[in-house]
């Protein structure tokens, strides 16, 4: 497959980020977790990704999994409370896809949060635009 490189970085109105770069979208009473497209820049080409299993629990903050990259190793923080209902197979077979677009095909874990009044607590694209540009 041919190297993937895009020219810059894509950040979306509809979804919310956690400063730990994931993102989240309400789907109904649901949300879609992945990384955002910043964390997939940073990390390089991703070769592997570990997702958690269906039915798992996890709190706010915590490690849901890890992607390697032929840079480095990274923890997966969740960034609301709630279970897992699905995990995209696709991009464990596949990592790269995280690479190619880590909203679309590239997301990671669907999860019934626990407490959907978390998300206010997520930041607009604006605030997170504005977070790495501090950074």
């Amino acid at each position: 497959m041919p190297e993937y490189k895009k020219q810059e970085l894509i950040f979306l109105n509809d979804i919310y980020y956690d400063a730990k770069h994931t993102w989240v979208r309400l789907e109904g009473d649901l949300i879609r977790v992945g990384i955002s497209d910043f964390a997939q820049d940073q990390l390089g080409e991703i070769v592997f990704v570990e997702l958690p299993s269906i039915g798992d629990t996890f709190a706010k903050g915590e490690v849901f999994g890890q992607a390697e990259s032929v840079k480095s190793v990274s923890e997966l923080y969740i960034p609301v409370s709630g279970e897992i209902l699905a995990v995209n197979q696709d991009i464990e077979d596949s990592p790269e896809h995280v690479n190619i677009d880590p909203y679309a095909v590239g997301w990671m874990i669907i999860v019934k949060p626990s407490d959907l009044a978390e998300i206010k607590n997520l930041l607009s694209k604006d605030d997170y635009v504005s977070l790495l540009t501090t950074s």
